[in-house]
């Protein structure tokens, strides 16, 4: 659950820190409503770039930055749709846009999530702990970026596979950076870094993504109200049948429960590499569809709310990325039918933005979806973040031919099928949340009598639910006491 036990003594500290430091925390309403961002903070935004360190651009995290580089205020959600011509099924595609946070990638929201609750509380004090970011890869970028503006030093660990472009942005930003063997695949390599560091330093507190509730609530609140005001602006026109997801950490499916809660009929699909199937045959291997922590099953994820798994594979996503990516792929795209201001925006598309689009695609042809159908995505970041594997493709095969976007297009997107998917029944969401317990209970720590409270209990992840607004009160004290206006 989400710890709000005061520590009134370390709080103190903290506060001096943030006057020190020209801190105000943003609210959880706020990030969903930047309206009520006060105006002097809003002139502020004006002279500060979308990615620079500073204190206001937490201000920033939420989904509906102008999409501007420097001096952006705010407007609508930043969502794309993507029409048949481009996707091969009828069903309406609709994805928000994660490249127009700080960063780049919507990790930010998720790491805000977890490590304010601890700051407004005093249960972290920055003058002392170190904030300790395990990841695969986008959380710990959030995670350094969150704590460098609010003042904290911070220690990320990844995976060593992970793209150059994240290593180089965290040397600039994380006080540490560790690298820990493997791919994104080897998330228990992660956790065993965390334990060293816990029996060795003790001046740290770990934000532990695929267990920290705050990663799950921040996606459940703000994220999911961003999901129902893009789809209340178009609802008119078709009916949200689903929403699909790679699981990750399992955060961002949260808000897959907040639009369930309004519409019981929406299907939630959860979605992992086919390299590495552990939801889909309790599997494992490796893959490169980045950004996906696998061979377990994250605390957070509430699998007794999930109707599917499709599992994506990884070569698809590779090739999908180089006809997003690559001159010959936008000639091909142009050619049929594609307009040229969409494909001018292929590139806000990161890697398991485009599994996250295959899922879709998977989801309308399995469900037999027309065109009065909607299925909602997560466009998590862009290629931004993955130029070096772009030209890691372009190494290892080569200039991109016609012939290559044309195998692309119909082979690897619009050849998607039915197959490596799994709609879920009663005993077949219990067996993935059973796989919980081999890393949570056995290796983590975690209790065998919370594992059965997620499952039998529906009170539970109720009560998470609900600590939005106890957070947020904590929150507008904490400013009050901070005395900046």
């Amino acid at each position: 659950m989400i710890d709000l036990t005061m520590d009134n003594t370390q709080l103190e500290q903290t506060i001096g820190r943030a006057r020190e430091k020209n801190i105000i925390i943003p609210t959880f309403a706020q990030q969903r409503d930047p309206n009520l961002v006060p105006s002097t903070i809003q002139r502020d935004l004006e002279e500060i770039g979308l990615w620079d360190v500073h204190p206001r651009n937490l201000f920033r995290i939420t989904w509906k930055n102008e999409p501007i580089p420097k001096g952006g205020g705010f407007g609508g959600v930043n969502y794309l749709e993507l029409p048949p011509e481009l996707t091969g099924v009828e069903a309406r595609i609709i994805a928000l846009v994660g490249k127009f946070f700080p960063t780049g990638a919507h990790k930010v929201g998720a790491s805000f999530g977890c490590l304010v609750p601890r700051l407004v509380t005093g249960q972290f004090n920055p003058v002392k702990h170190k904030a300790v970011w395990p990841s695969t890869g986008n959380y710990c970028r959030g995670g350094a970026y969150d704590s460098a503006l609010l003042a904290c030093d911070s220690i990320a660990i990844l995976p060593e596979e992970m793209s150059a472009e994240r290593f180089k942005w965290l040397s600039s930003v994380a006080g540490e950076v560790i690298k820990t063997p493997g791919s994104e695949s080897n998330v228990k390599e992660i956790f065993d870094k965390v334990w060293e560091l816990r029996r060795t330093r003790d001046n740290i507190s770990v934000f532990n993504q695929f267990e920290e509730f705050g990663n799950y609530l921040w996606h459940y609140d703000v994220t999911g109200h961003a999901m129902k005001e893009v789809f209340d602006n178009i609802k008119g026109k078709g009916s949200l049948r689903g929403v699909t997801y790679t699981t990750g950490s399992a955060g961002t499916i949260g808000s897959g429960d907040f639009l369930k809660e309004l519409d019981p009929g929406v299907k939630i699909a959860a979605g992992e590499a086919l390299q590495c199937p552990t939801m889909l045959l309790n599997g494992y291997g490796a893959h490169t569809i980045e950004g996906i922590g696998d061979k377990h099953i994250p605390w957070i994820h509430n699998v007794k709310n999930t109707d599917m798994v499709v599992a994506i594979d990884d070569k698809d996503t590779q090739w999908i990325m180089r006809l997003f990516n690559e001159p010959e792929g936008h000639s091909l795209l142009k050619e049929i039918g594609v307009s040229e201001e969409l494909i001018s925006k292929l590139h806000l598309l990161g890697i398991s933005s485009i599994a996250n689009l295959l899922m879709s695609i998977k989801m309308a042809k399995y469900y037999e979806l027309t065109s009065d159908d909607i299925v909602m995505t997560i466009f998590t970041d862009s290629m931004e973040l993955y130029q070096s594997r772009l030209q890691e493709m372009r190494t290892e095969y080569g200039q991109f031919t016609k012939e290559n976007a044309i195998r692309s297009l119909y082979a690897h997107l619009h050849g998607q099928k039915m197959d490596n998917m799994l709609e879920l029944n009663y005993l077949q969401k219990k067996r993935i949340h059973h796989l919980k317990y081999f890393t949570w209970v056995e290796q983590q720590g975690r209790s065998l009598e919370e594992l059965d409270s997620q499952w039998y209990n529906p009170g539970y992840w109720k009560n998470i639910q609900n600590t939005v607004n106890k957070i947020d009160d904590l929150i507008v004290g904490f400013n009050e006491k901070v005395g900046i206006s």
